[in-house]
């Protein structure tokens, strides 16, 4: 099919959308509005099947850089505002139900052939995919070619007359059956399956961690959590907890902690020591620290929250306790400092003063989406210090490594800063008129008031935007727009103040 061909079906399908769209529904009997949702249903479970021929055809003719992004899921999530989730799902689904292109010769079959081809009949949905491509990635290793599409092929029947939860059941039943004993434990396999997950934060602040160790790994945990988790150790409650040498019979008899939460707090203790022992060497120009931010207002109320570079959230009574600990930074720029944040074109690397202030503005990587915190950020000249950029703190921005070498005036990312926010464009590929500034890190920017979208009508303004009183009874409470004589102004000594009375 050619690409004229291509455009021109796709083109009646956006045609035959708007028909049914257009068309009334309100006195349709029970049998026509089921038999309309039946046919609908069954088209909606054809079209991925055509978005993966398409996109696996996209991925041979071009490459994520030549599109102006870093990966694939960038290039989907940019172009089609969906979540890097959702991209690398149907970047994954693509792989294994689109045809394989070889470097020369025919098309090769899908990975998962039955199942793409059930798919692009209409036979069922994208949880039956998930399911099957789920089961089919758990089979043991050891299992041959023929075996592999053979279960495929008895999980699509099943599909085709049950729903995700009677298949996934069935599914792990066969699996089962597979391999009831389980192969015999090997380095390889313990090396596969190591690994520390973190969830998200909670809405009290607590996070989950989950932790599948090596041998190596526990026995280096286990000596650990015997001196620092043992009874009367590191206790939080005690006025002066123990970290060193043996508590005494008092600790130990006042101690009413579980094993759990001993271990917890001596994971603490022991990553502070860590921290405080000065040889974890340096992490993106500052030594390995707790970099938090936060304003001064909540540090003199004693009420709010503060921000690690990481993204953690934490309550400001943590943060004030943490600050007791000297080898922390908590540096509060509020107004002016007393550290040179202009360098001008005296040097090409932020100075870690800088870094300090960059973490207290952007909080992360500034590019729209990306959801890298600030430890994990290099800093980024506005204009390339090859041509002709200063490292000043107001010509600077934190973004990630991959972000940061995406930008290239030659058909990439372009960047421009004002008044402390951070604006990406797009290259054209990707360019779809979306947001320029990266909100993830900095929620409470988004908490002003809305600007009217421009597809709003003049009604519809007026429904959005009740009437408000005038000049006269508001009262004078603007704030004065020509006292330039605080310092930390742009053009005064130390650079711009942080956003809000922000600190780090």
């Amino acid at each position: 099919m050619s690409g004229t061909a291509l455009q021109d079906a796709v083109a009646a399908v956006r045609a035959a959308v708007d028909a049914v769209a257009a068309c009334e529904v309100d006195l349709l009997t029970r049998p026509e509005l089921l038999e309309a949702l039946d046919d609908l249903e069954t088209l909606g479970c054809r079209l991925p099947a055509v978005r993966h021929r398409l996109l696996g055809r996209l991925q041979t003719e071009t490459t994520p850089q030549q599109m102006g992004a870093k990966s694939w899921k960038e290039v989907l999530s940019v172009r089609w505002r969906i979540s890097r989730g959702e991209a690398g799902r149907r970047l994954t689904e693509a792989a294994l139900l689109a045809p394989r292109q070889p470097v020369t010769g025919p098309a090769l079959p899908p990975v998962l052939a039955a199942t793409a081809v059930a798919q692009a009949h209409g036979l069922i949905n994208a949880e039956h995919v998930e399911v099957i491509r789920k089961a089919v990635n758990k089979l043991p290793g050891f299992v041959d070619t023929t075996t592999c599409e053979q279960f495929e092929v008895d999980l699509v029947r099943k599909a085709v007359r049950v729903g995700p939860k009677e298949l996934k059941d069935a599914a792990a039943r066969t699996l089962f059956l597979l391999d009831q004993d389980g192969p015999a434990p090997d380095e390889r396999e313990r090396a596969r399956k190591r690994g520390v997950s973190v969830s998200k934060q909670r809405p009290d602040g607590t996070v989950d961690v989950s932790a599948t160790l090596t041998p190596e790994a526990w026995a280096v945990w286990e000596a650990i959590f015997a001196k620092h988790a043992a009874p009367g150790m590191c206790n939080p409650d005690d006025p002066e907890p123990c970290t060193s040498g043996t508590p005494s019979q008092a600790q130990i008899d006042d101690d009413h902690r579980s094993l759990a939460q001993r271990q917890h707090d001596a994971l603490v203790a022991a990553g502070r020591i860590a921290l405080m022992s000065g040889k974890l060497g340096q992490l993106n120009g500052l030594p390995v620290s707790i970099i938090i931010r936060t304003t001064l207002q909540d540090l003199e109320s004693r009420a709010g929250v503060g921000t690690t570079g990481g993204g953690t959230v934490l309550p400001i009574t943590d943060v004030i306790r943490m600050a007791a600990h000297a080898n922390h930074y908590l540096a509060v720029f509020d107004r002016a400092t007393g550290s040179a944040l202009n360098l001008f074109r005296t040097r090409r690397t932020a100075s870690p003063a800088q870094r300090i202030m960059l973490i207290a503005r952007d909080g992360g990587c500034t590019k729209p989406g990306c959801t890298v915190g600030a430890y994990g950020c290099q800093v980024h000249h506005d204009t390339d210090w090859c041509r002709g950029g200063n490292t000043n703190v107001d010509e600077l921005a934190l973004a990630c490594g991959p972000d940061n070498r995406s930008v290239d005036d030659n058909g990439g990312w372009t960047t421009h800063i004002t008044n402390g926010d951070v604006e990406w464009i797009p290259p054209p590929h990707l360019d779809t008129g979306q947001n320029r500034i990266n909100y993830y890190h900095r929620p409470e920017s988004l908490l002003g008031p809305p600007e009217e979208p421009e597809w709003l009508s003049d009604n519809d303004t007026e429904d959005l935007n009740p009437a408000q009183p005038a000049d006269s009874e508001k009262g004078d409470t603007a704030p004065p727009t020509d006292d330039l004589s605080r310092p930390g102004q742009p053009g005064q000594p130390g650079g711009p103040a942080p956003p809000d009375n922000h600190a780090a």
